[in-house]
């Protein structure tokens, strides 16, 4: 098996609740990424302008400054040389909201977008749905992206991007809160939330790289991680504050294999006839 590395930078940034506030951070870590010999850095959940329903305020949905925002990371990607996946709000074609994540190449084009399309209950009141899922191409790389919510309760989303080839599931997501809560101590604690777990699990039944990446809150659910295709965690940042993870991976590591092996045919219910 030959050896194909690649390294990968995971952006957990400072909070941010506007879009002139989350790009300032964008500009940082996307330097600090491309510094740190990264080929591609990705940030957290919706992260320009920042989640919407939780414990802290957005600024007002600004389409016009959500596109200069996009044009900055172009920019950014093209002075630094390195791919970036960059969450955001977009608005839909019928005036509603779409949570999606924008994947830029080092040569600043526009790869294309993923939207979150399983959403949170909690969400149906400020997000819509999107309704398709892509996989992406990047020196080598062949990566697919589940946003927060749908990579930890519908694992076919993951092993929808696995079975079409991807080495690699990036999973920006929001878990926590900077008001309040309890910090948590160690990565994976057995009597800890899920969220850890479920990382493990959505890279080991599928044999693929999983990299979640989360906002630097001062109360987190889950730290962001890199888990390997066996299921191990193989580098994370602490539960506390923001951080930047760099770490390279061996995409000649994800076979797929398990993925590759679901065979829904043998699902049918006993009343359908063959």
């Amino acid at each position: 098996m030959t050896s194909h590395p690649f390294t990968l930078a995971l952006a957990a940034p400072p909070l941010a609740r506007s879009i002139a506030a989350g790009m300032q951070h964008v500009a940082d870590y996307v330097a600090r990424a491309a510094k740190a010999g990264a080929a591609l850095v990705c940030f957290p959940e919706a992260y320009v302008p920042g989640m919407r329903g939780l414990d802290f305020d957005v600024a007002p949905h600004d389409p016009a400054g959500l596109a200069a925002a996009l044009s900055q990371a172009r920019a950014l990607a093209r002075q630094h040389r390195i791919a970036i996946v960059l969450p955001m709000e977009w608005p839909d074609e019928e005036g509603g909201l779409l949570n999606l994540a924008w994947v830029i190449g080092p040569d600043g084009a526009l790869l294309g977008a993923q939207t979150k399309n399983q959403l949170d209950p909690d969400e149906d009141a400020t997000y819509r749905p999107g309704d398709k899922r892509h996989v992406f191409e990047l020196d080598g790389l062949r990566f697919g992206i589940v946003i927060c919510h749908e990579g930890w309760r519908y694992p076919e989303t993951v092993r929808w991007a696995a079975v079409r080839g991807a080495h690699l599931v990036l999973h920006p997501h929001f878990g926590g809160s900077d008001v309040s809560g309890e910090a948590l101590r160690e990565w994976g604690a057995a009597d800890g939330p899920i969220y850890e777990k479920a990382m493990q699990c959505r890279a080991a039944e599928n044999t693929v790289w999983f990299a979640s990446v989360n906002v630097g809150l001062r109360y987190s659910l889950s730290g962001s991680a890199v888990i390997s295709p066996a299921g191990r965690c193989v580098a994370h940042l602490g539960h506390e504050g923001p951080g930047l993870l760099v770490t390279t991976i061996d995409l000649a590591e994800a076979s797929g294999r398990l993925a590759r092996r679901y065979a829904p045919q043998r699902y049918r219910d006993e009343g359908e006839i063959a």
